[in-house]
């Protein structure tokens, strides 16, 4: 099969297009035909410094497609059907086998290239508001990295939630502008404004209830610095590839919260299983919406990333075999 690789860590550059190995079927897993890659900020963070589990490495968490190999154990899924899959590398190519506990059904009719967003970006954007922000109808939101695909997921969830102010950030006024069809209240240019200064004036210095930060360093003591009384963080990424020191003393006056967040710690638990499942149907409906910002070729794999890096996505980037 065809995939983009990889034989050490590096800029964008070190993807090649190169023919690799067929994926081998475990009793508990299945084989898809790749039809659509969503490339998620954890495949750019592991490219640049992650561990190279394969020889040479197929990077890549998200992929959907169709199965054509199913693993001996495996009941519940048949070859022929379409599902969105996760996994801890893999996506980038032609082929991905995965654990059978880590795949969706896609809907009929459904679009496989929306399925290929969801499972990990909304699932994530989820849990950071309501399992661990413990979001409450009325409650205001600040979204860092709006622009993102988490940041896209939380938006909707948030106002789906009857969030009564969202906020976000993002590095242009053209980037956050499409923000508001999905239900941005507000958003801060973080590159011409102070976020902590625009968050409190726009909260008549309250500050926000819960706030989902997937961009880490100097970005999250910015969060912390904006919450309400009680306030909750969920930090979910270091996007912004710093060195993670904060000052979080301020935290203890206000009663507030800080969680770390990995949806891939509980991603086969019933909970996750259920709740990715719903938010595949409530996208499948039209109750949420994916945002599809560019695709490109499975073969300009390097472009994507580079394109992912200079930040002007509003969304997510696919590549497509």
């Amino acid at each position: 099969m065809k995939a983009a690789v990889y034989y050490e860590n590096g800029p964008p550059e070190v993807l090649r297009y190169e023919d690799v190995p067929d994926p081998q079927c475990h009793p508990k897993g299945i084989v898809i035909r790749v039809e659509a890659v969503s490339i998620e900020g954890g495949d750019t963070l592991n490219r640049h410094g992650g561990p190279l589990m394969t020889n040479p490495h197929v990077v890549g968490y998200q992929a959907a497609g169709t199965i054509i190999e199913v693993g001996a154990e495996v009941t519940h899924l048949k070859v022929g059907q379409k599902v969105a899959t996760t996994g801890g590398w893999g996506s980038h190519a032609e082929l991905r086998a995965v654990s059978a506990k880590t795949a969706w059904l896609i809907p009929e009719g459904m679009d496989v290239r929306h399925a290929a967003v969801i499972p990990v970006t909304f699932g994530t954007a989820d849990d950071c508001l309501f399992e661990f922000g413990r979001l409450q109808k009325g409650e205001t939101v600040l979204v860092q990295a709006g622009a993102s695909g988490v940041g896209v997921a939380a938006i909707q969830l948030a106002a789906r939630a009857g969030a009564s102010m969202i906020l976000a950030t993002a590095s242009s006024d053209e980037r956050l502008e499409k923000l508001k069809a999905i239900g941005l209240t507000h958003g801060i240019n973080y590159k011409t404004h102070d976020v902590v200064q625009e968050v409190m004036r726009l909260t008549d210095k309250k500050g926000v209830n819960v706030i989902v930060d997937s961009v880490g360093g100097p970005t999250l003591q910015s969060s912390i610095g904006s919450l309400a009384y009680r306030g909750r963080v969920s930090m979910v990424g270091a996007a912004g590839r710093e060195p993670m020191r904060v000052d979080v003393g301020s935290m203890m006056g206000g009663n507030r919260t800080l969680s770390g967040v990995f949806l891939g710690a509980e991603i086969a638990t019933d909970r996750v299983q259920k709740n990715i499942a719903k938010l595949i149907a409530d996208v499948a409906s039209g109750e949420l919406k994916v945002m599809i910002d560019r695709t490109f070729p499975l073969s300009e794999a390097a472009e994507a990333h580079r394109y992912i890096e200079s930040r002007q996505a509003v969304g997510r980037v696919l590549l497509i075999p």
